[in-house]
């Protein structure tokens, strides 16, 4: 447990030893990078500490987000003390004993408590009952921090009771002005160094939309590029740092990949062509460029969605439920730990049977439509159920296909001009191949030339 009490004379304590990411989070909500929707005028968060109002709030968003730094800034602007706790090794003794002392400070001094509980989601049941009294009374204000869907891992009493606010990794553009000020900053790196544009687009690349890890990045490859005195070692200005420096700071290789450039459309079109393909060892490996790069996983997730079905389809079903899995749990568990469900989702596909027949049916479908192919909807056909529709003659002679075997009727379906139209042609491909089989039988009733149907 860590306790802090900001106020004017111990708000700046000495920063010298600390990580630049811990001294440089910001101080103010101004200063909060990213998470606009949450700190605009009149936004809750900011009506909260404008208003010095108690609290029960959960931040629930990805790492380095800001979850900590919106607290301790909500505790700085509010004059609370701020105790921290930790969900991994907390229990309900120390929660109880957080809030009897909130409890007491309170009553003898007017001192109000801002309780933080970190990855609050690892809190058991019988833990996050215990905050319930604190919370209900308002003997703290509570700020609790998760990565994990908040309706999933705490317990109904507690969250009914708090305001839920989403965090959202933050966006290239936020990375790059977080990046700008610790460079510049006093506090940070006092403009002893500057970072070259490939250096810069590296070090996005690697934060993934997670602020605490640019910083890292960063200070590790100031370490790289030299002495971090004013002027460097020959007093001729600040010290330059590279792509390179980040390179052999962070280990990790510069994937040169432009998100919005030729990389990234080659790139994407070899991914999906390895797949079309059958080749999950090039798909495999083009996959692994993107996540590098930094790819929103959610953009692959969709094109792995797409092409379960454009390049699969019905000759194995089951791509399409395995990619839109993928594609859940992208949104679920995040990265990195969803590259492993989106590789099985690229390997199904990719060692499936493949068929193109759902694209060329629908598209064909589609193209008659454009064309003015789209005749009236058979009478029997149409809707009986409103007052005068029977007069209209509509539904009259409709087959229900449930009074015949197999449950297909032997009637038309298609508008006039159109009946003899088969968008969907069945590739002998894995399990189109069956469905080929049965789809042959079915247009032979529906046309009445079984005569045993």
């Amino acid at each position: 447990m860590s306790e802090t009490l900001f106020d004017d004379a111990g708000a700046e304590a000495a920063r010298g030893q600390e990580p630049l990411a811990v001294r440089m989070r910001p101080r103010t909500l101004d200063e909060v990078m990213g998470q606009r929707h949450l700190l605009g005028q009149g936004s809750p968060l900011r009506r909260l500490v404008e208003d010095d109002a108690p609290m029960s709030v959960f931040l629930w968003g990805p790492p380095g987000t800001g979850k900590t730094t919106l607290a301790t800034v909500v505790s700085r602007a509010t004059k609370r003390r701020f105790v921290e706790l930790s969900a991994v090794n907390a229990g309900v003794k120390d929660v109880r004993a957080v809030v009897d002392e909130a409890r007491r400070r309170m009553g003898m001094h007017g001192t109000r408590t801002l309780l933080f509980v970190d990855e609050v989601h690892r809190f058991s049941k019988t833990q996050q009952d215990a905050l319930l009294p604190a919370v209900e009374n308002r003997w703290v204000s509570f700020i609790g921090a998760t990565t994990e869907n908040p309706f999933f891992s705490v317990v109904s009493p507690l969250l009914s009771r708090s305001l839920l606010l989403s965090l959202e990794s933050l966006d290239d553009d936020d990375i790059r002005a977080l990046v700008e000020r610790a460079l510049t900053e006093e506090r940070g790196l006092d403009g002893r160094y500057t970072l070259s544009e490939e250096g810069a687009d590296h070090l996005v690349r690697l934060a993934g939309g997670d602020g605490r890890r640019s910083l890292t990045y960063l200070e590790a490859a100031a370490l790289v590029a030299g002495p971090s005195t004013q002027g460097g070692a020959s007093g001729d200005g600040p010290v330059l740092i590279t792509a390179e420096h980040v390179e052999r700071a962070v280990d990790r290789h510069a994937v040169r990949y432009d998100r919005s450039g030729d990389q990234h459309y080659d790139v994407v079109s070899a991914f999906i062509k390895s797949m079309r393909g059958s080749d999950p060892d090039a798909a495999l490996h083009y996959l692994a460029r993107m996540i590098e790069a930094g790819e929103d996983p959610r953009f692959i997730a969709r094109r792995v969605v797409v092409h379960a079905s454009e390049d699969v389809g019905m000759a194995d079903p089951t791509a399409l439920q395995t990619a839109v899995a993928a594609a859940q749990a992208v949104e679920l568990i995040g990265m990195p730990e969803a590259r492993i469900n989106l590789a099985q989702a690229v390997i199904h596909i990719s060692l499936a049977p493949k068929s193109n027949a759902v694209i060329t049916a629908i598209d064909a479908a589609v193209a008659d439509v454009r064309a003015g192919r789209a005749g009236p909807v058979p009478p029997h056909l149409r809707d009986g159920h409103y007052k005068g529709a029977a007069e209209l003659g509509h539904g009259k002679g409709y087959r229900y296909a449930h009074d015949f075997p197999g449950g297909v009727a032997p009637q038309r379906h298609a508008p006039d001009g159109l009946t003899d139209r088969e968008y969907y042609r069945p590739t002998r491909h894995g399990a189109e191949r069956r469905f080929g089989e049965v789809l042959q039988r079915i247009r032979s009733v529906l046309r009445g030339e079984d005569r045993n149907a």
